[in-house]
């Protein structure tokens, strides 16, 4: 998972490629043609919507291009977001991006050797 810190990122969306999906909308209702990045918002940390939109997107859609989580991105939603189909993440400006970092390497399982499956990898490890 890519992680931007919040001073790095420019707020709002560039370019006909991207689009920002407000928490409350339906992902199956988007086209996908051409379309690269699909920026989804936390409003607040205990806000888990995005969470299921960004199941949906890569799972669900097949959706292969980015998904980003902005807004209220904190390092220990990390390892949950990636599993959750994001491929990157804008951390809230109170966050360090070395801790960050350092939170999602501690969950090595959850990308190689998985027990579980989840949007990235479906089937898990010992299935293969």
């Amino acid at each position: 998972m890519k992680l931007i810190a919040a001073s790095a990122h420019s707020t709002g969306a560039t370019g006909q490629n991207i689009i920002e999906l407000a928490n409350h909308a339906d992902p199956c209702t988007l086209s996908l043609v051409g379309v690269e990045c699909i920026a989804l918002d936390f409003p607040k940390f205990t806000d888990g919507r995005a969470f299921s939109q960004a199941f949906l997107l890569s799972r669900r859609l097949g959706f292969k291009g980015e998904i980003r989580a902005t807004g209220d991105v904190l390092a220990d939603q990390l390892a949950q977001m990636e599993r959750s189909g994001f491929t990157t993440a804008v951390l809230r400006a109170d966050q360090d991006l070395a801790v960050a970092q350092r939170v999602l390497s501690n969950y090595p399982g959850y990308r190689v050797g998985r027990y579980q499956g989840d949007a990235v990898q479906v089937s898990p490890h010992f299935a293969n």
